[in-house]
């Protein structure tokens, strides 16, 4: 069975909220799948030590370089990301394609992913709406005390 998530990121990779900000975070979004017809599994919230790619899972089909326009295979994403745990303290990284080096969130990935030290998640939710609209983006924002990005994963 395939899961989907709903992971909600800080937009400046190292910022994270007090664990009392996160809590009620959580709490918000939970709230988010509490009408009729409604559900999500669990809601939780994470902090990561270091830098960690959060990313779109099979939703990731293809990766451009931002230098050059190309391609990049899938599978030198795949070996960097295993190489490295899923932490990178250095997101610099020489491209395939044309040898750059570029920061990994500079890569243009066909569904959004993104880096940070801290994420919360909604584990298969259900509604009308899927993702988070402009206004709930904003209240998470408001709630943590930073602005957010969502990145929609499926696995």
């Amino acid at each position: 069975m395939s899961d989907g998530y709903i992971r909600l990121i800080p937009t400046d990779l190292h910022w994270q909220p007090t664990p009392e900000a996160a809590a009620a975070a959580t709490a918000y979004v939970t709230g988010l799948f509490s009408g009729p017809g409604d559900d999500v599994e669990h809601v939780e919230y994470e902090f990561y030590d270091h830098v960690t790619l959060i990313d779109a899972g099979e939703n990731t089909n293809r990766v451009t370089c931002p230098r050059c326009a190309s391609d990049i295979d899938l599978e030198w994403l795949f070996d960097l990301i295993e190489e490295n745990g899923e932490s990178f303290d250095e997101l610099d990284v020489t491209v395939p394609c044309c040898e750059a080096t570029v920061p990994l969130n500079t890569l243009h990935y066909d569904w959004p992913v993104g880096f940070a030290r801290f994420e919360v998640s909604a584990m298969n939710p259900t509604r009308a709406k899927y993702e988070l609209d402009a206004q709930e983006l904003a209240e998470v924002s408001a709630v943590l005390g930073h602005p957010v990005a969502q990145v929609l994963a499926h696995y």
